[in-house]
């Protein structure tokens, strides 16, 4: 166990006993499934959390709820003419969202 690791535990175990981890949000209940962040840091996947609960969504997450919702609508398009004009408009969401998502990459690094 490293020191980080002791020191830790240590301030674990006092806000426990000091009764700081009693009565908070979402106690007795499961966590919260975040599968979908698996592929963000945590540190994204912390901001991403704190925009969500302040009811701001960044572009990229907005782009993603439109694909999924593009794509349940096309499941009943049967029209040859119509399911292609519904490819592209899905072609250019996901460029979007892809777009989007290499911008917040690349200024997270900047």
């Amino acid at each position: 166990m490293t020191w980080l690791n002791r020191l830790i535990e240590r301030r674990i175990l006092k806000a426990r006993a000091e009764g700081q981890l009693e009565k908070l949000q979402g106690e007795g209940h499961p966590l919260p499934d975040r599968s979908g962040q698996a592929h963000l840091d945590a540190g994204e996947a912390a901001a991403f959390r704190m925009m969500a609960e302040a009811g701001v969504l960044p572009e990229e997450i907005v782009l993603k709820k439109q694909i999924a919702a593009h794509k349940e609508r096309m499941a009943d398009i049967t029209d040859p003419a119509d399911r292609k004009a519904a490819m592209e408009e899905l072609a250019q969401l996901t460029m979007r969202q892809s777009m989007a998502e290499d911008a917040r990459r690349k200024f997270l690094k900047g």
